[in-house]
């Protein structure tokens, strides 16, 4: 992989092949994929021509699968249409009209290109509307200044945000209490790992009506797969703003900050605004894929097939605890936990030399392209890769 042109090998970090498959190793004979040339439902084939059966699934950005078909049409046709013009395409109004309609607690909603940018929307929002600047947050928002902490942003920046954790219901009525009459925002992504606990998500809900801060919900990953609405809609919790992306154009790029007219209203009051937020090929792929959702009962149907490859998870783990500790996440998005770094990064590798791409950390997404023989043939490699581990270990 000598002599890139990309600084880091790729623009989407999570995409490296060392996030997938680990460092590489002395030896290694390059049989792992790198890139790939090409993606159809839930398989995709790498720059050599190899075919893999897939479950990173563009990092939970195609719950239809790739290419969907009427999505692809739909997208052919606003390619057809010219993309792009100087006034805002009828599409925006549209595709907005449907997601309100959709998603009762969205009222108004605001396109964009990336989730990261969705969400610092959202938070800019909230601060219009309180005219407040301190924020909370929990899980993970994007790589914009204003949730980080890593070098290069600034430490005032950093002053303003702080963590709060995850399904713990007592420190986060501490820590919205304590910050008080300076909170603008609450952001949370509403599953980490495992499943929010109705304590945890009531706290947040009447401690940030409590103080008057805005409550978020980030369902860049959980809206168009747990359901339709997400997080929100399966655990009957009404944010005050929402965040969606990924899923939402099966591909396509494009994320929406919506909820409360009067909050949404503060976008007028501040300038939010991107060139290519309303191109219309995206805004035409994410109104395909609201019909589709509906027409084809997709969220069911990845519990279905997400709940049998997680039973299955659970049969490999209890059959290899001494390489497996752990399943985690739902049926819709879930992963293993291994014993140490190096079993997971074998376990990933052995699975791509036998055509499956499993990720070794979270998320494993299935989509509507997986059904039941594609997911019992992935756990009949995960088995066949950890049974061959096994043996190797105890004969040393």
């Amino acid at each position: 992989m000598s002599g890139w042109r990309v600084p880091g090998f790729t623009s989407t970090g999570s995409k490296r092949p060392d996030a997938l498959f680990g460092a590489p190793l002395p030896g290694d004979d390059g049989g792992l994929p790198a890139r790939v040339v090409r993606a159809s439902g839930c398989r995709v084939w790498d720059a050599e021509g190899r075919e893999y059966l897939d479950y990173v699934m563009a990092l939970g950005a195609v719950a239809l699968g790739y290419g969907h078909p009427a999505v692809n049409r739909a997208a052919g046709e606003a390619i057809a249409a010219g993309v792009v013009g100087p006034l805002p395409p009828a599409l925006e109004e549209e595709l907005a009209e449907a997601l309100c309609g959709r998603i009762p607690w969205i009222e108004r909603v605001r396109f964009f290109k990336t989730g990261a940018e969705a969400v610092a929307a959202a938070v800019r929002l909230a601060r219009v509307a309180t005219g407040r600047e301190r924020v909370l947050g929990c899980g993970y928002h994007g790589w914009l200044d204003w949730c980080q902490g890593t070098e290069g942003v600034p430490a005032a920046t950093r002053a303003l945000y702080a963590e709060l954790p995850f399904n713990d219901a007592e420190r986060a009525r501490r820590l919205i209490r304590e910050t008080g009459s300076h909170l603008a925002a609450v952001v949370v992504e509403p599953l980490v790992v495992v499943e929010p606990t109705r304590e945890w998500l009531d706290a947040l809900r009447v401690e940030t009506q409590r103080v008057g801060a805005v409550l978020v919900f980030d369902e860049i990953k959980t809206a168009f797969r747990l359901a339709v609405g997400g997080a929100a809609e399966r655990y009957a919790v009404r944010p005050d703003l929402v965040v969606l992306g990924k899923a939402l154009a099966n591909g396509f790029p494009l994320a929406a900050v919506g909820g409360r007219a009067d909050l949404m209203a503060a976008a007028s009051r501040t300038w939010i605004s991107s060139t290519l937020a309303t191109e219309s090929v995206s805004l035409a792929a994410a109104k395909a894929v609201l019909d589709a959702m509906e027409r084809e009962n997709v969220c069911a149907h990845l519990h279905a097939v997400g709940t049998r490859l997680l039973h299955g998870l659970h049969r490999l783990q209890k059959h290899h605890a001494e390489l497996v500790t752990g399943v985690a996440g739902v049926a819709e998005m879930c992963f293993l936990h291994f014993a140490s770094e190096s079993i997971s990064r074998d376990v990933a590798r052995g699975c791509a030399r036998r055509g499956l791409l499993f990720k070794r950390t979270a998320y494993n997404f299935v989509s509507l392209a997986h059904d039941e023989r594609t997911i019992d043939r992935t756990l009949d490699v995960l088995a066949e890769v950890l049974g061959e581990m096994a043996r190797e270990m105890a004969a040393h």
